[in-house]
């Protein structure tokens, strides 16, 4: 691999983005690639953005994505995936989550959800679009969505030469081990 990869993952709080970005940068790590990663939780914990920046190839000096720099975005969230569309560079690959969590001023009454994001960003971008929350709940825990989406974002990249499931295995608590592993396939195949 010549030239570095940025990969910008983003949802809400709660989401676990944070843990599928960990998992994504451990695999990258063991592969020999030199990673950096940048979390930014913002008021995660009350439902608030949260992303994470994850850059990596031979030789990588800085974690930041810059605007128009973002070779995929993996929106946990479909607002999120138009506030972040911006970071994605011409050519690059969005995989939406098709999920609406409110924010704070939305719940208020004082802005309404933005309508026709998913095919106003369709329009402008390669995209995958599934429920991946769906998935997880078919699966047995929609909490395994973040799972799903890492498997779609692995597929979407190619990395599938990296041993995704013993990183899984190591990283998820025992009892959900199966049902993750069940999540990362079916979210491969969702963009395979």
């Amino acid at each position: 691999m010549k030239e570095n990869k940025n990969i910008l993952l983003v949802g809400v709080g709660g989401q676990g983005t944070i843990l599928a970005s960990k998992i994504l940068s451990e695999g990258l790590v063991e592969a020999g690639y030199d990673v950096k990663m940048s979390e930014i939780h913002g008021m995660s914990q009350r439902g608030g953005s949260v992303s994470t920046q994850i850059r990596f190839g031979e030789k990588v000096y800085s974690p930041i994505i810059g605007l128009g720099e973002a070779d995929i975005i993996v929106a946990f969230e479909t607002m999120e995936a138009l506030r972040w569309f911006p970071y994605l560079k011409q050519g690059g690959k969005l995989v939406v989550n098709e999920h609406e969590i409110p924010s704070l001023p939305i719940l208020l009454g004082a802005a309404e959800y933005p309508q026709g994001i998913l095919e106003e960003l369709s329009a402008k971008a390669d995209v995958s679009v599934f429920k991946a929350g769906k998935i997880a709940a078919e699966l047995g825990n929609e909490k395994a969505m973040n799972i799903v989406l890492l498997g779609a974002l692995v597929e979407a990249m190619g990395l599938s030469g990296i041993d995704w499931e013993a990183l899984i295995r190591r990283m998820v608590k025992p009892a959900f081990v199966e049902l993750n592993l069940a999540a990362f396939e079916a979210g491969r195949r969702q963009v395979a």
